[in-house]
Formats: structure tokens, C-alpha cells, sequence
């Protein structure tokens, strides 16, 4: 929890440092919108099988950088791609485990009394791809938006933990992860508070990872919040 302390901390000071600069500076014709960002997002295991639930809150936190090109004269209009980084969590019932030869096992666990925690976490350097509109202003900062796009992410590192009556199982950058994940994202808002959707377009499971004989082709969605600054 720490790190993101850390990591908010950090934004809000580089927004300090930019608020005080865009106040400075003369007004800009050629002005760029929202070139930084960070969300929080719950997260939800869509298209599971019915057996498969969540239980307590699944997180995601979202940070980059995205480079404005506006594409009209009065710059409401923009294209942006960007860089960015994302972690997220997943409390579960699904448990992934291995064997002594390093078999991998998918069950779910049924009785919710018998464990204290399971869930799969994962990181990923993300491309944001958009395209932006906005009612912005060379003075105007406080305007409505809707930006919506594509984002492609790489997951770098991946975490499986489980506590409970079978002990403590933790995994750590197991072969069970698409790597290469990608879906649809909308951000629509007034100001500071914006709403956040993502979609994912692709399973979260590559096609070798079986439950009861069947492809768990569960994908994400994320719901939250995200705010930009300059």
C-alpha cells in the first residue's frame, strides 16, 4: 500500500510544479490538454463461468503519460498515444496451483471458510491510443472531455498467492498469462473527477489453461476513476 502512496504523492507534486508554471506563462495558442494521468479502477472477472466469484475489492491502479497532437484549429479535437503503467488485483475462488513436476491445476474453491486469501495480481507497461474531445481553452482548464481509444499493455510480471486450510501457495511469473493483453477504454468527466471504463477484447488465460475440461476464457473490466494533469 506503501508504493501507492508513494506514487500518488508523486503526481500531486508534479501537478504542483506544472499548475504554478501554466500560471507563470503566457497564454499558448499551440497548448497540449492532459498529458499526464492516474486512475484507480475495481476490477471485475467478466464472462466467467458460474462457479467462479470475487469476493472483497479488486484493484487496479493506472499512471502515464499520453502525447496530445490536436488535429483542429481550436484544439478541442486531439489524437493521443502515450506510455503508461498499470497493476492490478483479483480476489477469487479460482486456485492455481502445480504439482512436484510442475503441473499446473485450476479449481475453484467452494467453501469460502477455508481460505483467508486468493487472488492473482499483474503488471503491465501499457500504449494508450485515443482520440480526444474536449472543450478546452488556451485559458479555460476546467472543461468537459470524452476521450476514448485503444490500449494495448505487456504483462511483465505476474503473482498467484493463497492462504488457507492447504497453506501458503505463492507463484510467481507463471506461463498461465496471456502476455500480451488489449482492449477498449472510454474516460468521460467535468474538471477533475472522470469516469474510466476499460474493456478487455482478449481472455486473461492463454487457451492451455482448462477448468473442468473447458477454456477459461474470462476477461477483465475496470471501472473507476481517472484524473489528468496538464
Amino acid at each position: 500500500m506503501n508504493r501507492y502512496f508513494v506514487l500518488l504523492c508523486f503526481i500531486l507534486f508534479i501537478n504542483t510544479i506544472f499548475a504554478q508554471e501554466i500560471v507563470n506563462k503566457t497564454l499558448d495558442s499551440l497548448y497540449r490538454e492532459d498529458q499526464f494521468y492516474f486512475g484507480v479502477t475495481y476490477n471485475i472477472l467478466s464472462n466467467s463461468p458460474d462457479d467462479l466469484s470475487q469476493a472483497g475489492f479488486s484493484s487496479g491502479f493506472h499512471l502515464g503519460f499520453i502525447r496530445d497532437m490536436p488535429i483542429n484549429k481550436k484544439r478541442t479535437m486531439a489524437l493521443g498515444i502515450g506510455l503508461g503503467y498499470s497493476t492490478n488485483s483479483y480476489n477469487n475462488n479460482l486456485l492455481i496451483n502445480n504439482d512436484d513436476f510442475g503441473a499446473f491445476s485450476y479449481t475453484i474453491l467452494e467453501d469460502g471458510n477455508t481460505y483467508s486469501k486468493n487472488k492473482f495480481s499483474t503488471h503491465l507497461v501499457e500504449i494508450p491510443l485515443e482520440f480526444r474531445w474536449r472543450t478546452s481553452t488556451a485559458s479555460d482548464y476546467n472543461f468537459w472531455r470524452i476521450y476514448t481509444g485503444f490500449k494495448f499493455g505487456y504483462l511483465f510480471s505476474n503473482t498467484t498467492k493463497y492462504e488457507g486450510d492447504l497453506g501458503n501457495i505463492k507463484l510467481n511469473n507463471i506461463d498461465s498469462f496471456n502476455n500480451l493483453q488489449y482492449g477498449l477504454s472510454l474516460s468521460v468527466g467535468y474538471n477533475t473527477w472522470n469516469i474510466y471504463v476499460y474493456y478487455a477484447l482478449n481472455p486473461v488465460f492463454t487457451d492451455d489453461v482448462l477448468l473442468n475440461g473447458n477454456n477459461l476464457d474470462i476477461n477483465t473490466l475496470k471501472v473507476g476513476l481517472i484524473f489528468y494533469i496538464l
